[in-house]
């Protein structure tokens, strides 16, 4: 641990003057602009305040504002033997009047001087050094008493778990008579590292570049720091020096820890997420961060020194996991105790372990996890409801609220865009109450303490107003479906579930007609959330255009393969949406490096195809081993002598090639860290290199034709996609939109040699900008209503459309007219689509229903008897062929 603190007399007390002076001339405060306080000249100044006070021990009342004049009288009433009073400017007329200090340190018309009082007849204990009051409010009269053992036991242990040395340099934004603030000057003060201090707010013009010129290699906040460093932009910017950031005064979200955490294991820095409480000192335990992944709800381990434990309200000690009971810790920062009069400064210490009053679980792995408060929960209707877990819920669906209440409602005072009514109907389902117990109330912004914690205090007089209804078993109903047999739980969402391009389309036409419009970002929403959501008639109904452009996809690809038209391209934009679809649903397995749940819902369209090649190894009395090992797209075999199914299938085992090439890429760990940092420049430069290999690939493998269909020759297409999903802004966008138009012209253009090939890619250009520049669209509702069962039966369309010109109507096409044939064949091979399609939504509802059996999928008994020709089911001759491949 030692070598942890880095320099210094570790024997002493760590805030004395000798400590100080024994550091030198390296930095102890650093200002905006480039001043400089050394610990010398810092030991220096702190002595001169302190021989002003030695003459007798007493309390010494501090107007806590973070400046060096504060941080000086702070160190100097310590040095002298004081206890010290940390307060803000608010509360000291009234606390003087309680506690009766000795001095008083604070601005008088503008100047910082000491002001000398008659004082108290009890002499402060002996061991007492500061008293803080117990929330970072102001002018409550109720103080913290913490001894020296208290403050140097924590600060040591903080610097030990952080791993803090003499060259950690640390800015300081929170106040000094908050607990937490002042525990990160005295860890940074302990081991003689430095302390910026920027002297103003995150908000502020100029505080991210200061934080990135000051060198700093630390940065701790409160939650509230969190949303107000979103909003400067921090996590745009570059802090080369920064190797951690902590946060603790209250729970982030687990969506807020998982974010900067990645962000920061991205650039080879760390988090700390850290719980605590004033009457602990500051510290109490901490998850580290190499195991944050995942714990992202924990409040982790207890410090070093420290010891955790749960007790139910017998008293009893709670050892199983996931059991809950208030959370008891035990350590050497264990205050002496509360003090609400000068008489009450005298006592010693008459703690040996702190109650808490959180509500914990520990889990099997021995992490805590903080479900609630005793003293905020109401009993309604036997139900016992936690308002720091409705907030949670609240705040998971975007709402930042706080909630108030007792034992006969629950009162939630939000900000933000949405209505009293959605809040509650939301609260309904978070809590199991009725509307009639719940109430919100929309106010301009939260009131906050001086710490940044809520003030609910503040609210104890507001009233709100009533709300509405609920679609909870449809929208519940529609994620059990199509994610059966996985187990959907209230707080899944459709992106946890590990959801997909195939399963996006259908929930977006099933939400359609259950909530009327489907609400932006559903895909991140929790399932309770979109199932509290209000039906919402309206005459033009917006959809995603990606869903427009499936449909008119599919629509063409069927209209292409039955006439032969020069009017491919389809496909094409299939391949585009295939890696838009990956980048919007699947990157976060990509750089988690969880590549199970990127390739688990192969098996949507794994199982349907290898039911297809089994029908025709039936059929032939062949195993067409190409098409087993999904590579009859590189011209392996052949239809026309049963080593492969028909080339409509290169499309199926293409994509299962792209996700495996993005699963290698991005088990490479640079890989990852790159595109977690710079996602949009790691797509571009995916973009082209896939170009690079389109160009020079294809001609060392003499295929012919065939070329088209192998994954060179499409990959790009893929990463287009991906990059129009990564582009986050109009710079980016252009880009994506001029590097595509560029690629698509060359192609058509240049390269093209036929008209087919031309329109091919001209058309993918409109494609792009579309998900570019029109990511929704309004349209009317009857083209809604066939817009999306399009969209979602297009991967049933697509295997099976074939079936019908060359299977079910073959005996009647010698009686048809060509032109009426060719209509049967594109109508019928889209309604066998969408029935299939139909049928297994059925069949899944069935199985939801049960919830028991596997899978089935029936197949018409009327395919087997056709599949024994010479001419395959979907084989083309060789003038159709050439004319086909041509695109």
């Amino acid at each position: 641990m030692e070598a942890a603190l880095g320099a210094g007399d570790l024997s002493i007390f760590p805030f004395c003057v000798a400590h100080l002076a024994a550091q030198g001339e390296k930095p102890a405060l650093v200002f905006p602009g480039g001043r400089v306080v050394s610990y010398r000249e810092l030991a220096a100044r702190v002595d001169r305040l302190a021989s002003h006070w030695r003459d007798r021990r007493g309390l010494v009342m501090l107007e806590a504002d973070l400046s060096e004049h504060a941080i000086i009288a702070y160190l100097a009433a310590l040095d002298a033997g004081h206890a010290i009073a940390l307060q803000g400017p608010a509360a000291m007329k009234a606390d003087r009047e309680i506690f009766k200090p000795d001095f008083c340190h604070r601005r008088i018309d503008g100047r910082w001087r000491t002001e000398r009082l008659e004082g108290g007849r009890e002499v402060p204990h002996p061991d007492l050094a500061v008293l803080l009051s117990t929330s970072g409010s102001t002018g409550q009269g109720k103080y913290v008493r913490l001894s020296r053992t208290n403050i140097e036991a924590n600060a040591r242990s903080i610097a030990e778990y952080l791993g803090l040395t003499d060259q950690d340099r640390t800015c300081l934004v929170l106040p000094l008579h908050y607990s937490y603030g002042l525990s990160v000057l005295n860890a940074h003060l302990a081991v003689g590292a430095s302390i910026y201090i920027p002297g103003g707010s995150i908000l502020d013009d100029g505080f991210l570049d200061g934080l990135a010129a000051s060198g700093c290699t630390n940065l701790s906040g409160v939650p509230y720091s969190y949303e107000l460093l979103e909003k400067a932009g921090f996590r745009g910017r570059e802090f080369p020096q920064l190797r951690f950031m902590t946060v603790a005064g209250g729970r982030l979200a687990a969506e807020k820890v998982r974010l900067f955490n990645e962000h920061l294991l991205a650039r080879g820095a760390s988090f700390f997420v850290m719980y605590g409480q004033t009457e602990a000192t500051a510290r109490m335990a901490y998850v580290p961060p190499e195991r944050l992944r995942g714990r992202e709800d924990r409040i982790g381990v207890a410090i070093p020194g420290g010891s955790l434990a749960i007790e139910d309200e017998s008293g009893r000690l709670i050892t199983g996991s996931d059991e809950s009971g208030e959370l008891i810790y035990r350590g050497a920062n264990v205050m002496m105790g509360y003090a609400t009069s000068r008489a009450e400064l005298a006592g010693g210490a008459g703690l040996s372990e702190l109650r808490t009053g959180d509500l914990a679980v520990r889990d099997a792995e021995g992490f805590f996890r903080i479900v609630g408060r005793t003293k905020r929960i109401s009993k309604i209707a036997g139900l016992r409801i936690g308002h720091d877990g409705l907030e949670a819920a609240l705040e998971r669906h975007g709402i930042a609220a706080a909630i108030i209440g007792s034992d006969a409602e629950i009162h939630a005072y939000f900000v933000g865009e949405h209505g009293p009514d959605e809040v509650r109907q939301l609260l309904v389902s978070a809590s199991g109450l009725t509307l009639l117990q719940l109430r919100a109330t929309r106010i301009d912004a939260l009131p906050r303490l001086a710490s940044g914690k809520l003030d609910y205090e503040a609210l104890r007089q507001r009233r709100g107003g009533d709300g509405g209804s609920s679609h909870r078993q449809g929208v519940e109903a529609l994620f059990d479906q199509l994610f059966y047999p996985q187990k959907v739980r209230p707080d899944d969402s459709f992106l946890s579930l590990g959801g997909d391009s195939l399963r996006f389309v259908q929930l977006s036409m099933g939400l359609e007609k259950i909530l009327g419009e489907v609400p932006e970002g559903w895909e991140s929403i929790p399932v309770k959330s979109l199932a509290a959501m209000v039906r919402r008639e309206r005459k033009t109904p917006r959809i995603g255009t990606d869903l427009l452009i499936r449909a008119l996809a599919i629509l063409l690809v069927v209209l292409h393969h039955e006439t032969l038209w020069p009017i491919p391209g389809g496909s094409a934009a299939m391949v585009v949406l295939a890696g838009f679809g990956l980048a919007r649903f699947q990157s976060g397995a990509l750089l988690s490096g969880s590549f199970g749940r990127l390739l688990r819902p192969l098996a949507q369209i794994l199982v349907p195809y290898y039911l297809i090649v089994a029908v025709y190894a039936l059929a032939w009395g062949e195993v067409p081993w190409a098409s087993v090992f999904l590579v009859g797209n590189f011209a392996f075999a052949a239809p026309e002598r049963h080593g492969m199914v028909p080339y409509l299938y290169w499309f199926i085992e293409a994509y299962c090639q792209m996700l495996l090439v993005f699963a290698a890429l991005f088990a490479m760990p640079f890989v990852r860290r790159f595109a977690a940092v710079r996602p949009f420049d790691a797509g571009m430069a995916l973009l082209a290199a896939a170009f690079a290999a389109r160009m020079a690939l294809p001609p060392l493998w003499e295929i012919g034709n065939r070329q088209i269909f192998t994954l060179p020759w499409i990959f790009h297409l893929a990463v287009i996609g991906w990059c129009a999903a990564l582009a986050q802004n109009w710079a980016q966008r252009l880009a994506v939109m001029a590097a595509g138009t560029g690629i698509y012209l060359f192609l058509g253009l240049y390269e093209g040699v036929w008209i087919g090939t031309k329109i091919k890619y001209l058309l993918q250009i409109p494609v792009v900008a579309a998900l570019l520049f029109l990511p929704r669209i309004r349209l009317p509702q009857l083209a809604v209503q066939l817009v999306l069962p399009l969209a979602a039966a297009g991967f049933h369309i697509y295997i099976l459309h074939r079936f019908v010109p060359e299977l079910l109507l073959a005996p009647v096409q010698p009686y048809l007219p060509p032109l009426a044939f060719s209509l049967c064949s594109i109508v019928g091979g889209v309604a066998l689509g969408i029935a299939v399609w139909w049928g297994q939504r059925q069949l899944f509802k069935g199985l939801v229903r049960a919830r028991a059996g596997t899978l089935a999928t029936d197949w018409p008994a009327a395919l087997k008897p056709r599949l024994y020709s010479g001419r395959p089911l979907f084989a083309l001759g060789p003038q159709e062929e050439s004319q086909v491949q041509r695109q």
